[in-house]
């Protein structure tokens, strides 16, 4: 009786295969659900690249033969066994941050979660990094990422150094640079022209003297007619008409000494109306120039590098608002880090906290937004009713131009050390 139920439990067990779940049991199932997606990383062990499900199963693990031997071969070269690790760790994450994310900047911690979502990737506890803020100061020390922090954590932005974008950024730069040549050429070519008319409207003025009479009482007679020539009037008082009759109209007797001519010329007044209209076609092309460069040097953001600042939110407190800083470095655009004048802190704030400062005349300016974006200039007056101010470029191919009614929010102090 007992062997038949030995019989019994053997057939039993090799009927369900109690070792091992069939494929497509509940038990199957389940197993691969665990097995699927992350684990607890203590749990992991690198060296042999294996993951336990719980910490039985990485006990068991760490006191197999196989685990002892990589122990073993790790102790004799511990060196080599971290540098692998750290610089296969190091590869995929930078290809992971320039095929998801490019060149934006992003937080360090959302390009890790979405590196350890591969279920065979490089652990960093393999690493020499220990958290992922000593990465990211590893990144940015060798010039791979620019990394910055803040409230939030830490900010990394890739730099691009692939040959073909570098290829790229050259082509770019050469086109912006020929059109900057011949932008300039076009600025040459203006300003010559205004020197050349300025050359031909320069005539001498007219001196006008006060006319006398020899007789006041006499009138003076204009005589017009047919005859008289149009390049000049002549004036004749009406006494030699009535003692000389014989003297035609237009034409002076060589006794007569009360007569005199007044020139008048057409070629004068035709000069001066090409001039006018020479003058009005250059106004013309000069409006439309400016007209484009306004068009072109407007933006949205006007942050730039050195020049004082001064905060207007009110967010950071009293002990920040009202003060007046110099801009360190430009981030993204619209935001910048801003080192504080009187206390030296340095701070990370946007544009839309920040108000430019206006010096007093005839102090060094910069062209923050507008058509001479970038320009050095020379503040020349200020229109405190209406807001706005006049000055002189004192940089690029159209220095020494007077510009007026630039808004306050166009122009801002330079600082200086």
């Amino acid at each position: 009786m007992i062997l038949g139920r030995w019989h019994y439990c053997v057939n039993y067990c090799q009927k369900n295969k109690m070792g091992k779940a069939e494929v497509g049991t509940p038990k199957w199932i389940g197993n691969k659900m665990k097995s699927k997606g992350l684990q607890k990383l203590r749990w992991y062990c690198q060296m042999c690249q294996k993951q336990c499900r719980d910490e039985n199963g990485f006990k068991c693990h760490t006191s197999s033969e196989s685990h002892q031997r990589q122990l073993l071969l790790f102790a004799d070269n511990s060196r080599k066994y971290l540098d692998e690790f750290s610089h296969e760790f190091e590869k995929d994450f930078l290809n992971l941050l320039r095929r998801q994310f490019g060149t934006k900047r992003v937080h360090a911690n959302v390009v890790y979660q979405e590196y350890i979502r591969d279920r065979n990737h490089t652990h960093m506890n393999a690493t020499r990094w220990t958290s992922l803020t000593g990465l990211c100061k590893h990144l940015s020390r060798h010039g791979k990422v620019v990394a910055d922090e803040t409230e939030k954590g830490w900010f990394i932005t890739y730099i691009d150094r692939d040959p073909e974008t570098i290829a790229r950024a050259e082509a770019l730069a050469k086109k912006q640079k020929m059109d900057k040549d011949d932008q300039e050429r076009v600025y040459d070519f203006i300003e010559k022209q205004v020197q050349k008319g300025k050359k031909e409207g320069e005539e001498e003025e007219a001196v006008f003297t006060e006319f006398k009479r020899e007789n006041p009482e006499e009138k003076i007679q204009i005589q017009l007619g047919s005859k008289i020539k149009k390049e000049e009037v002549q004036l004749v008082p009406s006494s030699s008409f009535a003692d000389k009759k014989d003297v035609k109209p237009g034409k002076s007797s060589d006794t007569d000494d009360s007569t005199f001519k007044m020139p008048y010329s057409k070629d004068v007044k035709k000069e001066k109306t090409t001039e006018k209209r020479k003058l009005s076609a250059l106004d013309e092309i000069m409006r439309e120039q400016e007209a484009s460069k306004e068009k072109s040097g407007r933006k949205d953001y006007w942050l730039t590098e050195n020049i004082v600042v001064k905060v207007i939110t009110k967010s950071l407190g009293d002990k920040y608002y009202k003060k007046k800083g110099f801009i360190k470095q430009v981030i993204d655009k619209y935001g910048a880090m801003v080192t504080m004048m009187d206390t030296g802190h340095t701070l990370k704030l946007d544009q839309s906290h920040l108000e430019t400062v206006i010096p007093a005349e005839g102090r060094t300016v910069m062209v923050v937004n507008g058509a001479y974006r970038g320009c050095r200039a020379v503040l020349k007056s200020l229109d405190a009713k209406n807001f706005c101010v006049t000055i002189i470029i004192d940089s690029g191919p159209v220095k020494g131009r007077i510009v007026e009614g630039v808004q306050y929010e166009d122009i801002c102090k330079i600082h200086t050390e």
